[in-house]
């Protein structure tokens, strides 16, 4: 009998990922259908709800489940959902299809769903504004409400990306058939949450926590994953490996990273590293939310939550991830509601007068007696050549990260915010 938290949804992993027989009798009957062609994000979570990783979601959201999730974090029947997941195509492809039809969803030359279409509804420029000042407009100075629209359209790729969205969503149930290239590109990482479950159980964990990445591992990262270990019975490693913005740090180098700090410096019968095939959204708060909310489907009750937790720019605040989740709508049925809860930390460095690792809540030095870690202040110091302070990183860890940004033929401005420059440290 698993000890695991139950998968999200109340209905079991929900998996719409064909195998076999099925898979093929489907490809082929693909074939004959109307192409469309979908954009990364959609890729991302059509594999996601192929595998699991989505439960209990079935397929793309209609407009009353769109609604209820931008306004009050959940669909239409009541189950917890932070973020959107909509399927956007053009108006001509749009007119081309009725309700009622199936469709397939390619993207490169790949068949990755079927669709039956079960809703169209259009996104005007109203909606998607709408829709972004609901999921990626918080609390920091970049999200006031005489700035985000001045700084967003250019600063927030998440805003960038909705209001980019062509006129028109469809909904309906997904037939997933292909899960791209991560089963052979990151073959033992990229793991479904059925894996990864038996993976826990087969150690007998009850109580494990997930350690969200999108940089390579600095020290802050480490101290995080180690006082999760400490009061957990393991931690999940559990890295991005889908699209990321320009000038963050490949997926494969992040990985090389992880496993190589993992070989120094975990007890390894604590610790598993693992990828998902997701795309960053940025929406911090609400983005966190989201990374506990299938973290609970991979059979984690512990999210980490630190500093800036997915975060952009200065759109949010420092630890508004974490107060997001004080705020979310309870049912009270454990089927409908978020089971994953926040494993807060406050903000991490490393002390010189501590001689190690601290949190603003165990150190009682200034600012000036703290090396200030982030992973946005490293790739700068990496892509502009510049000496990495001692205690930032490891120095195995340094090594490989020089060693991709030296072989880059095109350097990318890495823009500091607030957060992770230190600025705001008392």
């Amino acid at each position: 009998m698993s000890k695991l938290v139950a998968p999200h949804g109340g209905k079991g992993l929900v998996c719409a990922l064909l195998e076999g027989s099925a898979r093929e009798a489907e490809l082929k009957k693909a074939k004959g259908l109307k192409q469309v062609e979908i954009s990364p994000r959609a890729k991302g979570d059509l594999i996601m709800m192929g595998i699991g990783g989505f439960s209990p979601l079935t397929g793309f959201m209609g407009k009353a489940d769109w609604k209820g999730v931008c306004e009050k974090f959940q669909m239409d029947d009541g189950t917890f959902w932070p973020v959107p997941i909509t399927l956007d195509v053009s108006k001509a492809d749009a007119d081309a299809i009725k309700v009622g039809d199936e469709i397939a969803l390619v993207r490169e030359g790949e068949t990755y769903a079927t669709m039956k279409v079960e809703e169209k509804y259009e996104m005007t420029e109203a909606d998607k504004k709408w829709e972004c000042e609901q999921v990626f407009k918080g609390h920091g100075e970049d999200s006031a409400d005489d700035k985000f629209w001045k700084v967003a359209l250019e600063d927030h790729p998440g805003v960038k990306m909705v209001m980019a969205q062509k006129d028109v969503n469809l909904a309906g149930p997904v037939k997933v058939l292909s899960e791209g290239e991560y089963p052979k590109e990151y073959p033992g990482v990229y793991l479904r949450p059925a894996e990864t479950r038996k993976m826990f159980d087969e150690r007998g964990w009850a109580n494990v926590a997930a350690l969200q990445l999108r940089n390579p591992m600095h020290r802050s990262h480490e101290f995080l994953a180690k006082i999760a270990v400490e009061v957990c019975d393991g931690v999940l490693i559990h890295s991005l490996i889908g699209n990321l913005k320009k000038g963050d740090i490949p997926a494969k180098v992040r990985i090389q990273a992880i496993e190589t700090l993992i070989d120094h410096y975990f007890v390894k019968e604590n610790v598993y590293s693992a990828g998902y095939p997701l795309d960053m959204r940025y929406a911090g708060p609400r983005e966190a939310l989201l990374h506990a909310t299938f973290r609970q489907n991979y059979g984690v009750n512990k999210m980490i939550i630190g500093r800036d937790h997915a975060g952009v720019g200065d759109f949010y605040g420092l630890f508004e991830a974490q107060e997001i989740f004080d705020r979310i709508p309870k049912t009270g049925k454990p089927g409908q509601d978020l089971l994953c809860e926040p494993l807060k930390i406050d903000w991490t460095f490393y002390c010189k007068k501590c001689d190690g690792m601290a949190s603003m809540r165990t150190c009682p030095h200034t600012k000036e007696d703290r090396v200030i870690l982030s992973g946005t202040k490293l790739r700068k110091m990496l892509s502009e050549g510049l000496e990495v302070p001692d205690h930032f990183g490891r120095d195995e860890v340094l090594v490989i990260l020089r060693k991709y940004y030296e072989g880059l033929t095109e350097k990318v401005e890495i823009k500091m915010q607030h957060a992770a420059s230190g600025d705001k440290m008392q």
